[in-house]
């Protein structure tokens, strides 16, 4: 009677242990309702769900839109600016009033600035000495200043804008790195659910296993085949076995709490999926072979973040240091005007086209602060190149690590897979015995528990595998897109 209200007891705890999964899922199903029903789900649809809605990847992009609003901000300086000035004399010799208007237009072609304007005065007939007077209708003006040597080939403004445009290249490179570290850490997730999910079904297994000798054993105890310590023994065993179950349902629940990070519903909520969405199994995959680590080794060194990071670095270098030696020049400025008075003939010596041109020289003697930020940028350009050079040095030992590893990986799947056959096949040849009476409970138990070490290697070596595809996908750039080719 006894060796049956165990038997009773160990379902009722497993009633419980489903019950407790039910509820710690329910947020679950809610989550595969709304996604159109159970299926398995599929690494493709987590991924999907990283690139969509994962809030970390969605603040990377937003790094674009920073960089646009820093380029607009550069380009400012290619604004056309207009300007008006009212002044007079109200009380004096010579009462007068001007009014003056115009514009100014930096061009960026060789540094030129274009502008113009419109000024009329009113008032007393003023001396020649006055620059401000105009003919009675007032008088137009338009004019060009060129830098023909400092601030003619490049200037701040527009090194500015050089800048800010590479800023806005270098915004990519950080969303990649992004992208590799996210869909890389989401597959990792993805894998350690499913193999968690795996052991979980090898621990009802084997409970059921202990669990369903219970009624032969209480027979063979009847029939006084064998002794009751042996049902007791088998009790302890199942006892055993539950809580070895509850311990493998806590850790397929914490796998699906990280995986949800990543996995998320239309409402943007992350979703903890449930035993109703783990795939039969693991999915088929091949290793590389090793004549394409080369050639993965040679697009991990086109493709990574960081490769294109420094080249878009040492662009922006490039025009600082191209500004530096434009500074050192001096100041060669060539200024062209022309003005026409209209109207009235107010002045005599105001009445034809005039046309002003001027040259003027400033030659800095010492150029004590280009010279050095000119230093500075050749010592950070060394920095770059050298930092460049350990880091393609890096992304070929990582790709090639990483194969390394996927390579041992495979391998251990291949032996652990005999490993549980071995451990299955003395598993039957140690039960046939049980039955036979050669041999008793605790031999049987060592070779389940056997079996089950076995399973538990094989899931992680599959799960290590993937681990370690998911690395190799990184370190190779394979998810990124192939680069397109720019001239500058």
């Amino acid at each position: 009677m006894n060796a049956w209200r165990q038997v009773a007891r160990g379902y009722v705890l497993r009633i419980i242990l489903v019950l407790v999964g039910v509820v710690s899922v329910g947020n679950s199903a809610a989550g595969e309702e709304q996604n159109g029903g159970v299926r398995p789900l599929a690494l493709s649809d987590v991924l999907a769900s990283v690139e969509a809605q994962y809030p970390p990847f969605l603040s990377a992009l937003i790094e674009r839109d920073i960089a646009s609003g820093r380029l607009k901000s550069a380009q400012g300086a290619f604004d056309f600016n207009v300007f008006a000035r009212a002044f007079g004399t109200p009380a004096g010799y010579y009462n007068s009033g001007t009014l003056d208007t115009g514009f100014e237009q930096f061009t960026g072609i060789w540094g030129a600035t274009v502008f113009g304007g419109y000024r009329i005065t009113g008032g007393d007939e003023l001396p020649d000495y006055d620059s401000n007077r105009t003919q009675r209708d007032g008088e137009a003006k338009l004019g060009l200043r060129i830098p023909l040597l400092k601030d003619g080939s490049i200037d701040r403004r527009r090194a500015d804008v050089f800048k800010a445009r590479l800023d806005k290249e270098l915004a990519d490179p950080f969303i990649q790195r992004q992208q590799l570290d996210f869909v890389r850490a989401a597959t990792v997730a993805y894998y350690g659910w499913l193999g968690a999910g795996q052991r979980l079904h090898i621990a009802e297994d084997l409970l059921g296993v202990a669990s369903d000798r219970v009624g032969a054993l209480s027979s063979q105890v009847t029939s006084g085949l064998i002794a009751p310590i042996v049902v007791t023994d088998n009790r302890r065993l199942v006892v055993s076995r539950q809580i070895g179950l509850v311990q493998a349902q806590r850790r397929f629940e914490a796998a699906g709490l990280a995986m949800s990070l990543f996995y998320r519903d239309s409402a943007d909520q992350p979703v903890v999926a449930g035993r109703s969405r783990l795939p039969a199994d693991f999915p088929k995959e091949t290793v590389p072979t090793a004549d394409r680590v080369a050639s993965d080794v040679d697009q991990a060194l086109q493709r990574r973040p960081e490769v294109i990071r420094f080249e878009l670095a040492t662009s922006k270098l490039d025009v600082d240091r191209r500004l530096m030696k434009n500074q050192l020049l001096p100041n060669l400025d060539l200024g062209v005007t022309a003005s026409q008075d209209f109207g009235e003939k107010i002045y005599e010596d105001k009445d034809e086209l005039e046309v002003q041109a001027g040259v003027e020289l400033r030659v800095p003697l010492q150029r004590r602060s280009a010279k050095g930020r000119l230093e500075e940028i050749e010592g950070q350009l060394s920095q770059l190149s050298n930092e460049r050079r350990f880091a393609q040095d890096r992304i070929r030992n990582e790709v090639r690590d990483a194969y390394s590893a996927l390579r041992a990986a495979d391998g251990q799947i291949t032996q652990t897979g005999l490993n549980v056959d071995l451990a299955r096949e003395l598993q039957a040849a140690e039960a046939d015995r049980f039955k036979s009476g050669a041999a008793d409970l605790l031999a049987l138990q060592l070779r389940e528990q056997a079996t089950f070490d076995a399973q538990v290697l094989a899931v992680e070596a599959r799960t290590e595998f993937f681990r370690a595809l998911a690395d190799y996908r990184a370190a190779s750039a394979a998810d990124l897109p192939a680069r397109a080719s720019k001239s500058r």
